[in-house]
């Protein structure tokens, strides 16, 4: 039983570093067919679109909403969010699932900046930009941070409805960015999956929830 155990244990970890390495492995290959202009096509054209409705009538009504979806989901936001979530945790005797998730969070932080410097990518200057930026643009730090935190949350409350609302909450705040003009679709894309790769890997140490 305890070395079936063991083994068991060790398929997991292997998969987890199997589905990050299969996400470093996909975000590599955005950037280098992000590089070689391959995406263009694709990135221009739907930023175009963005641009064309957000000047529309109906547009300058969804604008005041994409804005809030990004401060949500930036680094103030979502840190504020996480501190609060933390704070649930603790006080609902999760302990475990409080340290998962602060770890979880600061490692996959680390992970998206370094892989920034990396890549050292320039900000699209298609459309004008709607929100302040200072970093590199891939992979989306919005993407990948939101993927991670609030698919987090929808691995700890564990239920579908969570993991349904948390899908939403996601895909809004990665459009936000294209919507504001400060990230090609594929630098939202690169993060979702860098987002979830970190996860899959993480999910290794997902405390089990009793009760």
């Amino acid at each position: 039983m305890g070395a079936r155990s063991i083994s068991d244990r060790r398929k997991t970890v292997v998969k987890g570093a199997g589905a990050l390495a299969l996400a470093l492995f996909c975000v590599l290959a955005i950037a280098l067919m992000q590089r070689a202009g391959w995406l263009d096509g694709l990135n221009v054209g739907l930023m175009e679109r963005a641009g064309a409705a957000r000047d529309s009538a109906m547009g300058q009504h969804v604008t005041p909403w994409m804005r809030s979806a990004s401060a949500v989901g930036g680094t103030a936001g979502r840190l504020i969010l996480l501190a609060f979530s933390l704070g649930t945790l603790f006080w609902v005797g999760r302990r475990k699932s409080a340290y998962w998730l602060a770890a979880m969070m600061a490692g996959g932080t680390a992970l998206n900046l370094i892989l920034k410097q990396i890549f050292a990518a320039p900000r699209p200057d298609l459309l004008p930009h709607l929100d302040v930026v200072h970093t590199y643009s891939f992979p989306s730090g919005h993407a990948a941070g939101n993927m991670m935190f609030f698919g987090a949350l929808a691995m700890l409350i564990a239920r579908p409805a969570g993991y349904g609302v948390a899908a939403a909450i996601i895909a809004l705040i990665g459009i936000s960015r294209v919507w504001l003009g400060v990230h090609w679709p594929s630098d939202v894309t690169a993060g979702w999956i860098e987002g979830l790769g970190w996860l899959a890997f993480c999910r290794i140490w997902l405390p089990t929830r009793r009760g």
